[in-house]
């Protein structure tokens, strides 16, 4: 390795036709940078959907009743039933790896007529009556005040947490809303909070600022729900699948309610715990995807460099048959063709790999200009050290393999052979 001899004598071939050789190196130059490159972007995307699910708990599932599709103990199809405030409790007991049971119930649209009203402003807004447990469970930061904490819930407390797509219609500028009144369907509530979501569902972020959260006890008293819950957000720990416990949480809803074992239809529900597993799977398939074309073009290239290394092999016959009727051995002419082949395999792709990193750290810069609370799906493009470092193997390896056949075919050659030939 620190024969400057050897050195000199493989710069030489090399730099013998600078046109070739450049030639040869780009195609290891652009496997290698396509290689980084797709992985990046592999992990941009992965990065920012993942983004997405900042503050959401995902091991949970959400479940609402739905109208029957069965005849069931006397009871006829197409029933419609509700779930109850007893069923919270029933689930909290039957499930203890369940981490929340969060009943919720829902008035209005912000799409739908005007149901709010702040002195001459009326507008209409989303009322959610929810558990202070909604917090750890979905996305919400409180940028004022406080969100719904136990006492409201304990005492009927018609306060309220707000969004700021709802101080941007009922407020003025610089206008304090902490301690103020709105009027819900007539019912008067206090802004006790301010909230920013960043959640992308519902109509996106500006939708998810126009909500208006108020004590789930109070909600059923100021607009007589009784004890109905309109539908359930529920959380597993860490040491349980939301997902394995779906079946018997149905099972359950399904006996209090009578409604048949075999139906279906009858209890709605969203499993976001295996949604997310999906978009994991599918992160790990465009991994694969990255891997299997930058080796593809990869391999492309060392191909390329072994064809040329043969036609050096070539030109060189004389030089080796020289060079092993002085002596040499089979095993220093193959040390010196892998040389040449993997010092040209290496320097490119450490090339590619080197430029690669500069387009994701430009790519990088454009995107931590952009605000904070911009909606890109894409987010903080990089690569892991450790694939670096595997790239450097697959080099190494690259090299050899693109080396071997014409170091073998250097080393066939027979010296009387070689120097017959002009």
């Amino acid at each position: 390795m620190f024969d400057r001899d050897n050195w000199e004598e493989i710069l030489e071939a090399l730099t013998a036709n600078v046109f070739r050789t450049v030639l040869t190196a780009f195609g290891v130059f652009w496997g290698i940078f396509i290689l980084v490159i797709l992985l990046a972007a592999g992990n941009g995307l992965e990065n920012g959907v993942k983004k997405g699910f900042d503050g959401i708990a995902t091991n949970t599932m959400f479940m609402w009743s739905q109208t029957t599709s069965k005849a069931y103990k006397g009871l006829p199809k197409t029933r419609r039933y509700d779930f109850k405030n007893s069923d919270v409790m029933a689930l909290k007991e039957a499930f203890p790896d369940l981490l929340y049971v969060s009943p919720r119930n829902q008035l209005g649209d912000f799409n739908g007529a005007n149901n709010v009203v702040r002195g001459t402003k009326t507008s209409a807004f989303t009322i959610y009556g929810d558990y202070p447990e909604l917090i750890m469970q979905q996305p919400m930061t409180i940028i004022k005040g406080r969100f719904l904490n136990q006492q409201d819930i304990k005492h009927n407390r018609k306060v309220a947490v707000i969004g700021k797509g709802v101080i941007s219609e009922l407020y003025g500028k610089e206008e304090e809303t902490i301690g103020t009144y709105v009027k819900v369907n007539g019912v008067n509530f206090m802004i006790v909070g301010v909230y920013y979501s960043k959640n992308q569902n519902n109509g996106g972020a500006e939708a998810e600022q126009k909500n208006i959260f108020v004590p789930f006890t109070t909600f059923q008293q100021a607009f007589n729900y009784g004890d109905k819950v309109g539908w359930m957000a529920l959380t597993a720990n860490d040491k349980v699948s939301i997902t394995t416990l779906k079946p018997k949480i149905i099972e359950l809803i399904k006996e209090r309610h009578s409604v048949s074992p075999t139906d279906d239809r009858a209890v709605g529900n969203f499993d976001l715990f295996e949604r997310f597993n999906q978009v994991q799977g599918l992160f790990t398939i465009l991994t694969f995807i990255a891997y299997f074309v930058g080796t593809l073009v990869l391999i492309s290239g060392v191909i390329g460099i072994s064809n040329i290394m043969l036609i050096v092999v070539k030109e060189r016959t004389k030089e080796i048959g020289i060079r092993r009727a002085l002596g040499a051995t089979p095993g220093a002419i193959r040390r010196q063709i892998l040389s040449e082949s993997i010092f040209l395999t290496i320097i490119s792709g450490m090339l590619g790999i080197a430029v690669a990193t500069g387009v994701i750290a430009i790519l990088n810069m454009v995107l931590a200009s952009m605000p904070a609370d911009s909606n890109t799906m894409f987010a903080s493009p990089t690569v892991d050290l450790r694939v670096v470092f595997v790239a450097l193997l697959i080099l190494i390896g690259s090299g050899l393999l693109a080396g071997f056949i014409p170091a073998q075919t250097a080393i066939n050659v027979k010296p009387v052979d070689a120097l017959r030939t002009e």
